[in-house]
């Protein structure tokens, strides 16, 4: 069926055209008409006809801009344009808005024939193409799926994967050098570090997949996984080979919403891991780091930057000892650090342990506290320092010997971690005090400082209430308050003039605030000149 809308202010016309199309036509077309440009252009709204027979000049809005009108609501719409105005200039118009004929008046009947005919053949070749385009489209979206899932897999497990890379690359459309990968576990609900009922929850996640795939393709250009017991892995191409703080901290936000909003979809409780940018063919490595950030953490998102990721042991020895040690070394905790090398070595005695085993152990561990001591930024690593340690080693033959080298070997460590981070946190805290102490009279956050510090807002929150004994809120609060006190017993600022140089916009909190943290309200203060009472004054 072909809908066809004739246009011309001509009864006669208009019948002489209806009576050729229905005669030659029969049944095939659907024929409606409009006499006045207005007219016109509300027809093709409503009809949107397949093909347009226009006259050029019509009362009101002229053949000419009826076509610009149409055009812009229907691109479909083939053309056939009439004129008793034979004009170049109206020829050109009819041209550059596509249209398919330009027919004179008196028009012949076997040139109006042709001319139907031409349209209805381009009509029915669109109409073959867009079905086609239909029907890959609908064959992509079940194949694209499968293609992704086989990307993912080839990604985790490495089979085949350099052979087939490229050609994942190039049928998903991958122009990237590298990307990340995002590991989403569901469960019942999340209990410490790990997730309820996997078993369970992976069913349901299969039954909601679609839906949280697609919530996925919302929130990031990324290719998704199938579900893998309670796991899905997520690839995101990505531009460079490190992510940005703002970047970052705009993606832990992204994601913490969505395990949100999927929560609330599908009743099913999500936790998300954020593995670093890597090359493409090292992206595997990303997705351990989104896990193992998951493992190390008991939040409902983590990314591998923001937490320490710890090594997995196995094996019949004194593993929670190990990873004591180490961990007490990482955080600089000089005695504890001592006490728990030193129960290793007695348990290394105590269990039978040869002398050549001992003395591989603890070179092992002490080169290792010196490792951590380097990523901490506590050593700086040369290559032929440590020459003496093996023939030091060697040469002790008694476990004392061994042990006392041991021990101070990994107090130095934790010495030269302790120092580092003694160092850098007093010149994160000093950094923020600085920026806080030049800018508590304007609008400023904890996102606004952390990110002056380059750290994450949770992490800097705890080192700022560490190092001060204050949150940031509390110690931001307080030297507003210090600072209007200095104002109110030195100048005669009005109350509107002190909110704006401490950091208020509205007079009514800034009094509220100063009475609750000094006792007295701004005005009694300043008529005391801050002889009055304050809060905790004697």
């Amino acid at each position: 069926m072909y809908k066809i809308m004739l246009a011309d202010d001509e009864g006669i016309v208009i019948d002489s055209l209806k009576f050729i199309i229905e005669k030659e036509f029969k049944d095939t077309c659907e024929v409606q008409y409009a006499k006045t440009g207005r007219s016109v252009i509300e027809l093709a709204e409503s009809f949107r006809p397949d093909v347009a027979v226009m006259d050029i000049q019509m009362p009101g809005i002229n053949g000419i801009d009826a076509m610009k009108e149409i055009r812009r609501s229907n691109n479909h719409t083939v053309f056939i344009v009439m004129s008793a105005y034979d004009k170049f200039d109206y020829a050109k118009e009819a041209i550059k808005l596509g249209v398919m004929e330009y027919i004179t008046k008196p028009m012949e009947k076997t040139r109006i024939i042709a001319a139907l005919q031409k349209a209805m053949e381009r009509i029915d070749a669109e109409r073959l193409k867009r079905k086609n385009e239909l029907l890959i489209k609908e064959k992509l979206e079940t194949v694209v799926p499968i293609i992704e899932s086989g990307l993912i897999h080839n990604i985790l497990l490495q089979e085949h994967f350099r052979e087939d890379i490229e050609n994942y690359r190039s049928i998903l459309g991958i122009t990237l050098q590298y990307a990340y990968m995002i590991a989403v576990v569901c469960g019942d609900e999340q209990q410490g570090n790990h997730m309820t009922n996997a078993v369970g929850s992976s069913v349901r996640m299969q039954r909601h997949y679609q839906e949280v795939r697609d919530c996925l393709k919302e929130n990031f250009d990324c290719i998704v996984g199938t579900v893998m017991a309670n796991k899905l892995a997520v690839l995101v191409p990505y531009e460079k080979d490190v992510m940005d703080y703002n970047e970052r901290i705009e993606l832990i936000e992204k994601a913490r919403e969505l395990t949100r909003y999927l929560r609330k979809r599908t009743d099913i409780s999500f936790r998300i891991g954020i593995g670093e940018p890597k090359d493409f063919l090292m992206a595997s490595e990303s997705y351990t780091e989104a896990l193992n950030a998951l493992v190390a953490t008991t939040g409902s998102v983590a990314h591998v930057d923001d937490l320490p990721i710890k090594c997995e042991y196995g094996g019949n020895y004194p593993v929670k000892l190990e990873k004591k040690l180490f961990a007490e070394v990482e955080d600089g905790d000089i005695d504890n650090a001592s006490a728990s090398a030193s129960a290793f070595f007695d348990w290394m005695v105590e269990s039978g342990s040869d002398l050549m085993n001992m003395r591989l152990k603890v070179l092992e561990f002490a080169l290792w506290s010196e490792h951590i001591a380097y990523e901490k930024g506590g050593m700086i690593y040369q290559l032929n320092s440590r020459a003496e340690y093996l023939p030091q080693v060697m040469e002790m033959a008694e476990p004392a010997a061994m042990k006392t080298w041991f021990l101070e070997k990994v107090k130095e460590a934790c010495r030269n971690v302790l120092n580092k981070r003694e160092e850098k946190s007093g010149s994160i805290i000093e950094t923020a005090k600085n920026y806080i102490k030049n800018n508590y009279h304007k609008d400023i956050s904890l996102d606004d400082v952390s990110r002056e510090v380059n750290i994450s807002p949770y992490y800097f929150s705890k080192l700022f209430k560490e190092t001060t004994g204050e949150n940031f809120i509390e110690y931001l609060t307080n030297l507003r308050m210090d600072k209007a006190k200095e104002l109110l017993q030195t100048t005669e600022c009005s109350m509107k003039e002190i909110c704006a140089k401490t950091g208020y916009s509205d007079p009514n909190y800034f009094s509220r605030s100063f009475k609750k943290n000094v006792g007295v309200t701004p005005t009694e203060y300043k008529e005391n000149r801050g002889k009055g009472k304050e809060q905790g004054s004697v």
